[in-house]
């Protein structure tokens, strides 16, 4: 059997997106842009899914989430309530 949900969802790591997109006032746009310029091909709407939790984020996603956000790839996967 597959699994495809963990929690109801299908990443770990949107809430920490939000979370550290917020902190530093940046539009889900802006963050798509940034991983563009980044060489990620990713669009708002793409950001928003991962942010509920409804999209998968793929390892080399989660790289450049976590160099364009600055933040450590291991607090964006983790569920300790540090902020970044």
């Amino acid at each position: 059997m597959k699994i495809y949900d963990y929690g109801g969802k299908k990443n770990i790591c949107g809430d920490r997106i939000r979370q550290a997109r917020a902190l530093r006032r940046i539009s889900q746009s802006e963050l798509a842009a940034r991983m563009q310029v980044e060489g990620i091909t990713i669009e708002r709407d793409s950001i928003s899914r991962i942010e509920i939790g409804t999209r998968f984020v793929t390892d080399y996603e989660l790289k450049i989430f976590a160099k364009v956000l600055n933040v450590n790839i291991m607090w964006l996967i983790s569920d300790d309530k540090e902020t970044p």
